[in-house]
């Protein structure tokens, strides 16, 4: 019969020999590229914001970082690579609100999004803004949202595509300002640049950073930023909680994670570079220049603003009646 001392001391030594493989592979790591799936074209801001931040974190790894572009489907063919490869450290995903869209936009995922991925990181924030031509009769949100209670259902707020963050951001302001509006989706944000400045729409609701050469253009005007603070490049504007809707806090955001099951070494090594490489001066001021305000964070606070925002946007599209894909 096998005594209680000896059975904790057996099992003690099981786990020291389970745990050296994980231990002594974190130490060696990485020995090769790492690849980084992004679920966006290249060129845009997620895209710019993953190449500069791999470039940086590669130089501290000592190894390259290579961005892959899997975009379609809502970031799920990219999701999909990622959770189905191997935990080891050498694939990782870019992360962002869309991703936590897509757990509540469609039926059924071939990857659980809190399950499946270990987050390592936030990388960023990038501010929204409800937008109105700059000859629009409307100087501040307060004239529009007055105007909107004045006359329901007849001004109108366009956004891109049914299930984006844009789309779903207006449904959660007209819900949270109790606006009669009529949120219209199109295919772009050119398409609904040109129908504000034609006056076929009454405002929008866009991500702010390419939309920035309009507004100092005087083509377009900001009435308010939809995030927590107001935005570097706007300073004078306004945030929509400072407006009056009290609490109001929307922002996109992109954050890295890695398959789950990853060791925690390796999770722990790329949280150390990754924040490095986010206060690095020359990293701070490339994504400035793209209107991106540059935030790291522990694994354990990405993992939160994940499940916050999976939380929050599936309220906003039951809320919306928007349809399953």
């Amino acid at each position: 019969m096998i005594s209680k001392r000896h059975f904790l001391t057996t099992l003690a030594m099981g786990w020291g020999v389970g745990l050296l493989p994980a231990a002594a592979w974190a130490q060696d790591y990485p020995a090769k590229p790492i690849r980084l799936v992004v679920p966006f074209g290249a060129g845009g801001v997620a895209d710019l914001t993953a190449r500069i931040v791999a470039q940086k974190l590669g130089e501290s790894l000592g190894q390259a970082v290579v961005v892959d572009n899997k975009p379609g489907a809502g970031g799920v063919v990219a999701g999909d690579a990622v959770a189905k490869a191997a935990p080891d450290g050498y694939t990782l995903l870019l992360m962002s609100n869309g991703t936590a869209v897509s757990a509540n936009l469609f039926k059924s995922l071939p990857f659980d999004t809190v399950r499946d991925f270990a987050p390592v990181s936030t990388l960023g924030t990038f501010d929204l803004a409800v937008m109105v031509a700059d000859n629009a009769r409307w100087r501040t949100l307060g004239d529009l949202l007055a105007d909107a209670k004045a006359r329901p259902g007849t001004l109108n707020l366009g956004t891109i595509n049914i299930g984006s963050t844009q789309n779903l951001a207006a449904e959660l302001f007209k819900t949270r300002t109790g606006a009669d509006l009529q949120v219209v989706p199109f295919n772009g944000t050119p398409a609904v640049v040109t129908a504000l400045r034609s006056g076929q729409i009454d405002a929008a609701v866009e991500i702010l950073s390419p939309l920035v050469p309009q507004i100092q253009g005087k083509a377009l005007r900001a009435l308010a930023v939809m995030g927590d603070s107001r935005s570097p490049t706007l300073p004078d504007v306004p945030t929509v909680a400072q407006a009056g809707i009290k609490d109001f806090d929307v922002a996109s955001w992109n954050a890295i994670a890695a398959p789950a099951r990853t060791p925690a070494p390796i999770i722990e090594r790329l949280n150390r570079d990754i924040r490095a490489a986010l206060a690095h001066p020359d990293v701070r001021k490339k994504l400035q220049d793209l209107h991106i305000t540059a935030r790291g964070s522990t694994p354990e606070q990405a993992r939160q603003l994940l499940e916050s925002e999976i939380k929050r946007w599936g309220e906003v599209i039951t809320r919306a009646n928007i349809p399953r894909q």
